[in-house]
């Protein structure tokens, strides 16, 4: 099945907690489908690693943190099941 929406504003709303990933919810992707969520949240990430966040902002700081780990989270959990599934991603 086709991602619905933009691949990049999915990897944003995996950032902010709107979507979970599950392998449940990634057996109804392809492994291009994978591949290019893949590549929209290391963009996502590099985006967000960019941000100058002020260092007396302690809870910009931690958002921030926050959206980095989801992302990183959701990189695992894909990497996982295509190894899993013997996907070539």
């Amino acid at each position: 099945m086709a991602i619905s929406g933009s691949p990049k504003m999915m990897a944003y709303d995996i950032s902010k907690g709107l979507v979970h990933l599950t392998q449940a919810n990634l057996r109804q992707y392809t492994a291009q489908d994978l591949k290019t969520i893949l590549t929209q949240i290391s963009i996502v990430q590099r985006e967000i690693r960019g941000e100058q966040v002020p260092l007396e902002d302690i809870m910009a700081i931690k958002e921030k943190n926050q959206k980095l780990m989801r992302l990183n989270q959701a990189t695992t959990i894909i990497n996982s099941y295509a190894k899993q599934r013997r996907l070539k991603i």
